[in-house]
Parts: C-alpha cells; structure tokens; sequence
C-alpha cells in the first residue's frame, strides 16, 4: 500500500512538473508577443512621427495576413508531427521580431541618412516580419492550448485547471508586457527596442527546450491525431489541380470553412468570435473616446487604473469559471455567463442614447468592467466544449478558421470607428457591440437547445403536464402513491 501511494504521489509530482513546464513556455511566448505587439505601436510612433498612416498600413496588413493564412496554418497543423509544429512556432515568433528590432532600431538611429527608398523597403520588411509572427503565434496557441493542453489533461477537472491557468497566463502577460515596454519606451525607445531583442535571443533557447520537455514526458504528444478519415468529403485527399495560386487558395479556405461549420462545436467556436466585434473593452477605440470627453475628464492614469480593474476581474473569473463549469458544466455555464454579459451591457448602452456624460461615460465604463467577468467565463466555457467535441486531426484546421473570424471581427471594429469617427458618435459602434453579444447569445443558445433539448430547467410547478398525470392517477385510485 505504501509503494502504491509512493507511486501515486510520484506520478502527480510528474504532472505537475510537466504543466509546470508548459505555463512557463507559453508564458515566455505570450509575454514576447504581447510585448512586441504593443512596443512596435510605441516604435513606430515614435520613428514616423505626425502620421499615423504607417502604424494603420502596418497593423491592417499583419491582421490581413493572419485572416488569409491562418487556414493553411490549420492544415499544416493537423498533417505534421507535434514536436517540429511547435518548435516551428517558437522560431517563427522570435526570429522575426529580433530581425525586426534591428530594422526599428536603424531606422531609428540613421532615419534621417536614408533615402526615401531605403525608408519604405525598411519598413516594408518589417511589414513582412510582423506578418510572419503574427501567423508564428497562431500556429504557437492553436497548438499548445487547442492541441497540446487536450492531449496532456487527464480528465475534465485537470482540463479545467490547464485552460485556467493558461487564461491567468494570457492576461497577466496582456496587462504587464505592455506597462513594462511602455515604461521603457518612456525612459528611451532604443533601450525599449534593445530590450525587446534581447528578452527574444534569450528566450528562444528556453521555450525550445522546455516544450521538448513536456513532449518527451507525455506519451499520447507523439501518437498519431490522424482517425479513420483525414478528409472531409473527400476534400483533403483530392489531387491538386493545376490552378492558379489565387483559385488554389480559395479552395483551401471553403473546405476549412465547410469543415469549421460541419462540427458540433461550430456555434460555440462562432459565438465566441463575435464577441470580438467590439468597441467595447479598454482597447484603442474605447480609450480614445474617454480621452476625448471634456465631462467627466480622464488622464491617461486615470484609465490605466480603470485597465487595471477590468484585468483583475478578468483574471479572477479564470478561478470563477472551473468552479461554476463543475457545478453546473460547461454548456450551462456558457449560457449563463452570456446572460451577464447583457445584464451588464444593455443598460449601459442604453444610457448612451438616454442620458449625456457623465453619467453615460459612468455608466458604459462599470458596465464594460463588470462584463469582463461574464466574457472571460465564457471564453473558457467554449474552448472547453471545443476541445472535448472536435476531433484530433481536425483541431488545427477547426482553429485556425476560428482564428481567421476573430481578426476579421476585430478589422470590423476599426472600421466602424472609421466610420463614426467622432466621440460623440461612439454610441453607434457601441449598439453594434451589444448586438454582437446578443447575437452571440442567440447562436449559442441554439446550441444548447440542439444539445439539451431545452435552455432552462422548468420548476415542477410550471409543467402543466405533470399535473395531468398525477389527476388520472387519482382517478384511477392510485392517488396515495403519486408523487410530483
């Protein structure tokens, strides 16, 4: 008895150095890309100066790329070994974005001994680099949380945990890498961009080694996610034809469609992507618009502590959701928490078109922190139904599609700030992100009837027909034993 427990108690001790050692590989990795993502806005701003055009030609284009190509990036997810896949991913995000700390950095240093020629292909070669991460990343988090985390979770409980813990990860990363590049880009933007290279050479090394790690000490990484069938309809072992590369590519990104809409966790996947048309988070837009209100006035600290607030409440519904998720599961919980989603949003919207500031600024700002809650449990609801309902050789490509829809939202919300401009406007930005939610709502309670037979358990007293067969017992003198 005491081997079987020595045994047990070294087997936990395993796990738990084998998740431990993927939280820190995939915090190196989201810390890296959060950080070069905000600090590449900081360095741009500060080596175009007065325009914003690059900084709008750079961020359309990387997010452009990331909608066209995420479909191959699926595939090849799903037809290559584990291990190169990974180790791709972390060379694919580091390399560019020390390369690109080189192309800032001279462009910083000797902008003004440039021709104009020189300048743009500098610039367009960051374009590329940031192109090239950005899909890195994709590939780095479709395999690791949607893949990897799946294979490593032993049951429902440890799966829950992981995704949690990954979600905790993810934000802290959200609100720190980008403090932390901005208090150094406040003190010197070369020593930012230095900085920025150097946590990236150093990183490499380790994330590499430390996913190594994790796969050599994890069996079912190294079996094969090929089932029965690798095709849809035939449509993944069909001979190419000889097309144009611009036919070829459409091809691949309707049969990545028809199989992302084919699987049981399509709605769920597509609920969650509309969340992403919004305004309505302490992102860009919504920041720019409480900058430019006169009533009441905010300063740019004022609002990081406000950031600061709705990333605590984040962060603290990674612990709330496992709980709810064991009490009542995951598909009720994601019912629910769109629920508060639009309690919490609707009257502050609603306050937009009924009130003038302050108590409408007041009033979409507690609404969007107190929603943050809600979002963040049903982030981790969803995900959890998608990796126990799609099938392991289809995860890449089910993924990155999803992917390809959550940066399509989030280019639709640029341009609806295009569009209404103006601060006084924001309020129709904000309708839209309502229904979003709403819509998101509707698509996944059509989900939940589609699974459960019904969105909500009706109390005894409300099921009329219960009644009607307790009446027949009684009459038929079986009264004494009927029970409601």
């Amino acid at each position: 008895m005491m081997a079987s427990a020595q045994a047990i108690q070294s087997t936990y001790q395993l796990n738990d150095g084998i998740r431990r050692s993927l939280y820190i590989s995939h915090f190196l990795s989201t810390w890296n890309m959060r950080a070069f993502e905000f600090g590449a806005v900081l360095f741009l701003a500060t080596i175009f100066p007065g325009t914003l055009l690059p900084l709008s030609l750079y961020a359309l284009l990387r997010a452009l790329a990331a909608i066209g190509f995420s479909p191959a990036i699926g595939r090849y997810i799903d037809r290559t070994d584990r291990l190169p896949t990974i180790r791709l991913s972390i060379v694919g995000q580091r390399l560019p974005v020390i390369l690109s700390c080189l192309v800032f950095w001279l462009l910083l240093e000797y902008q003004k001994l440039m021709p104009n020629v020189i300048i743009g292909l500098c610039f367009g070669l960051s374009v590329l680099l940031a192109c090239m991460e950005k899909l890195s990343a994709t590939m780095n988090i479709i395999a690791v949380e949607r893949d990897w985390v799946v294979s490593i979770a032993e049951n429902d409980s440890i799966l829950q945990s992981m995704n949690s813990q990954m979600r905790r990860i993810d934000l802290f990363c959200k609100l720190v890498g980008p403090l932390a590049i901005a208090l150094l880009d406040g003190w010197s933007t070369k020593v930012a961009i230095l900085a920025t290279l150097g946590v990236n050479m150093l990183s490499v090394s380790a994330e590499y080694l430390l996913i190594a790690k994790v796969f050599q000490k994890v069996a079912s990484l190294s079996r094969s996610r090929q089932g029965p069938s690798e095709c849809v309809d035939g449509d993944f072992e069909q001979p190419p034809e000889p097309r144009t590369m611009a036919a070829s590519g459409l091809r691949m990104l309707m049969t990545a469609i028809k199989l992302y809409t084919s699987q049981k966790a399509f709605l769920p996947s597509f609920s969650l992507c509309c969340l992403y048309l919004t305004v309505l988070s302490f992102a860009g837009q919504m920041t720019t618009y409480l900058l430019a209100n006169s009533t009441p006035r905010l300063t740019s600290t004022t609002i990081g502590f406000l950031r600061t607030a709705s990333t605590v409440l984040e962060i603290s519904a990674t612990f709330i959701a496992p709980q709810i998720m064991n009490a009542i599961g995951p598909v009720r919980a994601g019912m629910w928490s769109l629920s508060w989603q639009m309690l919490c949003l609707t009257p502050a919207v609603a306050f937009f078109f009924t009130s003038t500031p302050p108590i409408s600024v007041i009033s979409i700002i507690i609404g969007v922190i107190l929603s943050r809650i809600g979002l963040w449990v049903f982030d981790l609801s969803a995900q959890q139904i998608i990796q126990e309902s799609v099938e392991a050789q289809y995860r890449g490509s089910f993924s990155s599609i999803e992917a390809s829809f959550q940066n399509l939202f989030e280019l639709l919300t640029f341009a609806m700030t295009i569009v209404f401009p103006r601060p006084e406007q924001f309020k129709y930005p904000a309708l839209v992100s309502l229904v979003a939610v709403y819509v998101a709502a509707l698509l996944y309670a059509k989900f939940v009837r589609d699974q459960r037979g019904h969105l909500l358990h009706m109390p005894l007293c409300l099921k009329p027909h219960r009644y009607k067969r307790v009446g027949l017992e009684m009459e038929l003198g079986h009264g004494d034993d009927a029970t409601v």
